[in-house]
């Protein structure tokens, strides 16, 4: 019986990938949208999985930080 076992990676082994940057796992952690799994405070994230999910993404949805659309401040 073949075991499949998932990949899992420490978010500075995944930034080195080239996939993202640091801080943009960082955020994607913060707000619950990855699959990882704590071992103290280390968070390992399953990286097939993380690989899924970014071929997923459509680009609907808007990035944090300080771009606003003009309906939304007022113009």
């Amino acid at each position: 019986m073949k075991e499949n076992k998932p990949t899992m990676l420490t978010v500075r082994e995944i930034a080195k990938k080239g996939i993202l940057p640091e801080h943009a796992i960082r955020l994607l952690l913060k707000d619950g949208k990855l699959p990882v799994i704590y071992v103290g405070k280390k968070a390992f994230i399953n990286y097939d999985k993380l690989l899924e999910l970014l071929s997923q993404l459509d680009g609907s949805e808007r990035p944090r930080g300080g771009e606003q659309d003009a309906d939304s401040n007022g113009m």
